[in-house]
């Protein structure tokens, strides 16, 4: 038994910040920033608006389109780097908020690769027998851990949520391969509190995200290729062969790259980081919702999925589509 998607959601914050409205908090151009990056704007989170809060949302709307209720979920596994607590876990919160009283839920970090490892952590669950079913959600909160006068960062990072009900079917999920280079750990990282104790007091602020921009863009060009191919190999597929690529939404460049190396049309290869910038965890959720949502997945598609990011981790699966 595999991983099925049978259903999919998401949410995005209330608050637009366009890149005419970044250049008037740090220098920088609207032109700038789209030849670069292909953003050119990304939703950013109000002051009601959570970690949970989006995941919440976006949770509902996978539920509702599965014609689910939250008590039939038995699992729920929320992938996120930026969660509103250290303990509990924002899957915790999300459960008690939707009134899953029968799922097992904890949380996943694992940066912008987050969703494809809870979907094959899902999956795995379901080959030994464990679960049927369960929620999956990839959010983020980011621009809680930005550095708004950084105009490398402040320009890509962005807020949102994606989630998806998936089942235990004897089709679905195909292949997978997962990955992370541990060395390269400090090419994306923040920092977390200071040790702080009496023979070490912490006293200095909460750091700001920080990313080595020319070195994820070389790791993403040359990574995510190799284990799209690798992933497709193991069922005898190649890149032709797939309907879609949902990848993660990080900068055009890179997804233009991917394209290019993999001899695929760039028709093939959705984006939407235009209107949503890098939403890390929730990149390919969001991105996987819209697609659905436009009717670009028909039954019996070969898609593939792949993240890439902190950590340095990468992900790739291969489904069909329900």
């Amino acid at each position: 038994m595999r991983a099925k998607i049978i259903s999919t959601g998401s949410y995005l914050p209330k608050n637009i910040a366009t890149n005419d409205f970044l250049s008037t908090l740090v220098d920088t151009n609207d032109e700038w920033i789209t030849s670069r990056t292909g953003i050119k704007s990304r939703h950013l989170v109000s002051e009601e608006e959570t970690t949970a809060s989006m995941a919440y949302e976006a949770a509902k709307k996978a539920l509702s389109d599965a014609n689910l209720q939250p008590e039939d979920i038995e699992l729920i596994i929320v992938a996120t780097c930026t969660a509103d607590t250290l303990v509990p876990s924002t899957a915790c919160d999300v459960q008690g908020r939707l009134g899953a009283v029968n799922a097992t839920a904890f949380d996943l970090n694992a940066a912008c690769s987050g969703f494809v490892f809870a979907l094959t952590t899902a999956d795995a669950y379901f080959q030994s027998g464990m679960y049927k079913n369960a929620l999956i959600i990839g959010v983020e909160t980011l621009s809680r851990i930005v550095d708004w006068e950084d105009r490398s960062v402040c320009v890509l990072f962005a807020d949102g949520a994606g989630a998806a009900v998936v089942m235990a079917d004897e089709t679905g999920l195909m292949s997978a391969s997962l990955g992370s280079d541990g060395d390269k750990c400090h090419a994306i990282y923040v920092k977390s509190r200071e040790n702080n104790n009496p023979f070490c007091p912490g006293e200095k602020p909460m750091d700001h995200l920080y990313m080595d921009g020319a070195a994820v863009f070389k790791f993403a060009t040359k990574t995510v290729p190799k284990s799209i191919r690798e992933t497709l190999e193991k069922v005898n597929l190649t890149p032709d062969d797939v309907d879609l690529f949902l990848l993660h939404q990080a900068n055009m460049r890179i997804n233009q790259s991917i394209a290019k190396t993999l001899k695929v049309p760039m028709d093939k290869i959705p984006c939407n980081m235009d209107h949503c910038g890098n939403t890390s965890g929730a990149s390919i959720p969001l991105l996987l919702d819209e697609a659905n949502k436009k009717g670009l997945l028909k039954s019996g598609d070969t898609v593939v999925m792949s993240g890439f990011g902190a950590g340095l981790t990468w992900g790739t699966v291969v489904l069909k589509w329900a």
